[in-house]
């Protein structure tokens, strides 16, 4: 392979190597500082953590990942789609559980996940329910977000987590506000999921980390091409 970034291929190529995810030469810059740049890989299935400390660009390649900050430079794919070219089925193959989850303070954790169901029109199933139910969100689902605490909020977005069949599940903090029967479900869930799909998630709780398996990247090592 010839050195330097590796060019983008498409989609059926990407499908076959079993890249559900891939981030090809990204690069982000606010006024004068850079945050990161040339960042490149491609992900198969399973799961994948980011552990450093704050303020060196993970959230801000996970709302790239997720399509809600755009990249300077680069691109990125889920499941063969391109986030600039193709949003909406890129979108629609991906699950995404934000570190500020309030922005509909007046909306209920019921009503979002109508919401979401309808928008990927996935099925507001039993599997569903029962998801909340093992993080302990059942009681407080027709509560408005603003009467919930930081872990409630979170666990709404977790449990929309589970809808339809995302090839890629991307969250900014996941165990943040949790308690321990929550973060222990979590876990398992993130096992589960990372069976079929790509889990990429910023934590910085390690036994959350270790309790779902995940491996451990630092954004410095994604400059050489190489697939999880």
């Amino acid at each position: 392979m010839p050195s330097g970034r590796v060019v983008w291929r498409p989609a059926a190529f990407l499908r076959t190597l079993g890249a559900m995810l891939r981030i090809d030469n990204l690069g982000k810059r606010y006024d004068d500082l850079l945050v990161f740049q040339g960042l490149t890989r491609s992900f198969a299935p399973g799961c994948v953590a980011l552990c450093e400390e704050l303020s060196t660009g993970k959230s801000t390649l996970l709302g790239m990942v997720a399509g809600v900050i755009a990249p300077d430079e680069g691109g990125v794919w889920i499941d063969g789609h391109s986030m600039a070219e193709t949003p909406l089925q890129a979108k629609a193959r991906l699950a995404y559980v934000p570190d500020d989850c309030l922005a509909f303070p007046a909306q209920t954790g019921r009503g979002l996940l109508q919401q979401l169901a309808a928008e990927k029109n996935a099925a507001l199933d039993e599997a569903v329910f029962d998801w909340a139910d093992r993080l302990g969100l059942t009681p407080h689902l027709d509560k408005r977000f603003e009467q919930m605490s930081t872990g409630t909020r979170r666990k709404v977005y977790l449990t929309a987590a589970a809808l339809g069949t995302p090839a890629v599940v991307v969250a900014d903090g996941p165990g943040n506000g949790l308690d321990a029967p929550a973060r222990a479900a979590l876990a398992e869930q993130f096992k589960a999921w990372s069976r079929d799909r790509v889990v990429l998630f910023a934590s910085h709780d390690p036994e959350l980390v270790r309790a779902c398996g995940a491996e451990v990247v630092e954004l410095a090592s994604l400059g050489a091409a190489r697939q999880f």
